[in-house]
């Protein structure tokens, strides 16, 4: 029998420490969106966040400043990462995934950069009711609006199969247990946010009212002000931290070819 070819490409030596470093960035994003949020269900003050507004909290002491220049650069290597992929693979569908996730951390080390400058961060709720508007007024806006909330829901049933299949364990060059537990319990709350946002965005159209949209600060709103709305809330927090370490231990045992 004929032996299958090993089609992994082999990175330049300057494409795995961008991949590692902003893995790791990465998951310090999400633990900070998971820990303010755990504050909010614990009743300990702050407010829920998205991870634009996890970066403006950090401003406004030298500590916090060190660890948005450390978030800018890991941001940067991360776009500069997937742009790499993008360039090198040779399905376009994967492609356009690759330089989707490019675009949101570029954005993400543009807004950093801009609350190290002193500009500010408005709240992603707020930026997602001005868009959704915009779209809305559009020729066909409510169909635009409406596919983009199921591709919310489908990014969240996607995050949902790759946690209960540990698919995500696929990508790895050697095995954690204890990576796999947070990569299973992060996923999940990934599905449960990116629900909420696809949800909210199809009632949005249907209701033809930009305010039913949310961003992440707006998902993790919802759940705080739900019957039970502490527990939900809290256990969706813990749920993005775990995330925010599976990204650490994905940035130790990443092949990051695939």
């Amino acid at each position: 029998m004929e032996a299958i070819a090993d089609v992994r490409r082999t990175p330049a030596d300057w494409e795995e420490p961008l991949a590692r470093v902003g893995l790791v960035a990465k998951g310090v994003s999400y633990v900070l969106v998971g820990a303010l949020a755990a504050g909010v269900a614990a009743g300990v003050g702050g407010s829920t966040t998205s991870r634009q507004g996890a970066l403006h909290q950090l401003a406004g002491n030298l500590f916090g400043e060190v660890v948005l220049v450390l978030l800018v650069a890991g941001f940067a290597a991360y776009a500069l990462w997937r742009i790499a992929q993008a360039v090198q693979d040779d399905e376009w569908t994967k492609r356009l995934g690759y330089l989707g996730r490019a675009a949101i951390y570029a954005s993400l080390t543009f807004s950093a950069a801009k609350i190290l400058a002193g500009a500010g961060g408005g709240s992603q709720n707020a930026k997602t009711h001005r868009t959704t508007a915009v779209v809305l007024g559009w020729p066909g806006g409510r169909e635009i609006v409406i596919a983009g909330g199921l591709a919310a829901i489908g990014v969240g049933l996607w995050n949902l199969y790759r946690g209960v299949t540990r698919k995500f364990e696929d990508k790895w060059r050697g095995h954690s247990d204890a990576g796999s537990a947070v990569g299973v319990v992060g996923h999940v709350a990934r599905f449960v946010v990116f629900a909420l946002i696809g949800i909210f965005a199809i009632r949005a159209a249907v209701d033809y009212d930009a305010k039913q949209a949310v961003g992440l600060d707006g998902a993790l709103q919802k759940l705080a002000h739900a019957s039970y709305g502490s527990v939900l809330l809290g256990l969706t927090a813990a749920g993005l931290v775990a995330y925010g370490l599976y990204c650490f231990v994905d940035a130790r045992y990443r092949d990051v070819t695939r």
